[in-house]
């Protein structure tokens, strides 16, 4: 914890009483400011008034009296409807901000550099993969936000350090302010629309990732989406250097890998190469693309590309991202608990074949139909959760499944299958299309289930830690 002492003397509204509010309420307190704590849930507020948070009733504080309100990035600023807080400071006049603003305000007084992440999917990957680069090249980083800790429990900012922040668009909202020194968009495709209404709405709170950049920052954006072409178009006003980023296309101007070969090229000669074939936590063309993000980053840098391309072959991968978890023989286990939907599943399915796929939860809009065309990849399907009866429908006739109902149950029916087949280069994936709600309280908890059954199974060879909690990094 350290202080925000850039609200030093200023009054402050805080709303939320989770770990991050509750962190931001120390930080603020800490920098010499006066701080009123609130929280929607009962339980929360008599926790935190127990804890010697400042407590106050928002509903009857005057927002005439303070100068801003920080929100929890969880609370609706536009949609379905604006918080009653919301509201209030809005009727007031005053700034409404999220965590990572106040933070952004102290890494910029401090002299450090903030590398900003977001997209759809593929953030977190590209998080992770971006602060082991850094931290490879012997660079001063910390790594947070929406990915890990939240940013007042990272390092103080001090001058020199690089600061690598996962952030949603909710917390995009909260940021008035944001100038990253390299600011990443991987990709846009429909998710939360009931926190932005539209699309339209989402790409726009997206775009601000680069609004506001200027001349000597950079700007890494994926092109291979409609919504991403059209920003990285919008870019090119800031002044910023804008890098356009391809996995599909062969890019005269940009970072592209399209056949799986990262290629920096300005115009259309090659600065250098990279073949990401060869890292092993890195496979798809989904991490293609993560990686030529974190190229794009660490370039912007000053790291060079073989000391890049070392970092890649060595990092360990993400829990919960296409993550190996274990062997049986020739045939691993894949975690993916957090493809919580049909663009992001759709992603494991291209990366492997013969795949013992394990898929199901609560099913966004669409359900599993847009991964129609990869069903000659999968081998066997086994159903768990909710939506099972709706995946067997889409599935049908196409190839076989089972409604397992459980997903230990479907970690033995997928490995019974597969060693009676004895197809080569068979993989059981959990890749689930869904959301996790029915079964498990997050993707994480999810995930680490998968890790346990994996774990149980007799003669499996871990490749992480079978405990659950150990799966997590």
């Amino acid at each position: 914890m350290f202080p925000a002492t850039t609200f030093k003397g200023k009054t402050v509204a805080v709303f939320g009483l989770a770990r991050s509010g509750t962190a931001t309420i120390e930080a603020l307190q800490l920098g010499g400011a006066t701080v009123h704590a609130w929280d929607d849930s009962a339980p929360a507020v008599e926790k935190g008034r127990a804890a010697g948070l400042p407590i106050s009733n928002l509903h009857q504080l005057d927002f005439g009296t303070i100068d801003a309100l920080v929100l929890s990035p969880g609370v609706p600023l536009t949609h379905p409807e604006p918080h009653w807080t919301v509201l209030k400071a809005r009727h007031a006049g005053i700034e409404v901000i999220g965590d990572t603003e106040i933070f952004a305000r102290e890494a910029t007084a401090a002299g450090s550099r903030i590398i900003a992440i977001t997209g759809t999917n593929g953030k977190s990957t590209t998080t992770a993969l971006i602060g082991h680069v850094l931290q490879q090249a012997g660079l001063d980083v910390d790594v947070g936000g929406n990915i890990g800790k939240a940013v007042f429990l990272l390092r103080q900012p001090a001058k020199g350090c690089v600061y690598v922040l996962e952030l949603s668009s909710f917390q995009i909202d909260l940021m008035p302010r944001l100038d990253p020194h390299v600011g990443i968009l991987t990709n846009i495709t429909p998710d939360h629309l009931d926190r932005h209404g539209t699309m339209e709405n989402y790409a726009a709170v997206k775009a601000r990732i680069f609004a506001s950049q200027h001349s000597g920052d950079t700007a890494l954006c994926g092109v291979d989406d409609d919504w991403c072409a059209a920003i990285a178009e919008g870019a090119l006003a800031t002044g910023s250097d804008l890098r356009r980023v391809s996995v599909v296309k062969d890019l005269v101007d940009g970072i592209t890998a399209h056949d799986g070969v990262l290629r920096d090229k300005r115009g259309g000669a090659v600065k250098a190469e990279i073949d990401l074939r060869a890292m092993p936590a890195l496979k798809g063309r989904h991490n293609w693309q993560n990686a030529c993000m974190a190229y794009g980053a660490a370039t912007a840098l000053g790291v060079d590309a073989k000391t890049i391309a070392v970092a890649m072959l060595n990092f360990p991968g993400l829990a919960h991202r296409m993550q190996q978890v274990g062997r049986m023989g020739t045939i691993p286990f894949i975690n993916d608990s957090k493809a919580t939907n049909a663009d992001a599943a759709e992603k494991a399915l291209a990366a492997f074949e013969n795949i013992y796929w394990i898929a199901g939860g609560i099913a966004k809009t669409g359900g599993i139909e847009p991964l129609k065309p990869l069903f000659p990849r999968v081998a066997r399907a086994y159903l768990i959760g909710q939506a099972a009866q709706d995946f067997a429908a889409t599935i049908g006739a196409s190839l076989p499944f089972e409604d397992c109902g459980t997903l230990e149950n479907a970690v033995g029916a997928a490995l019974r299958d597969a060693q009676k087949d004895g197809r080569p280069g068979a993989v059981v994936l959990l890749s689930p299309a869904c959301a996790s709600f029915d079964q498990y309280p997050n993707f994480e908890v999810r995930g680490d289930a998968f890790v346990k059954a994996v774990a149980q199974l007799p003669g499996i060879e871990m490749t992480i830690p079978g405990d659950a909690h150990a799966a997590r990094t």
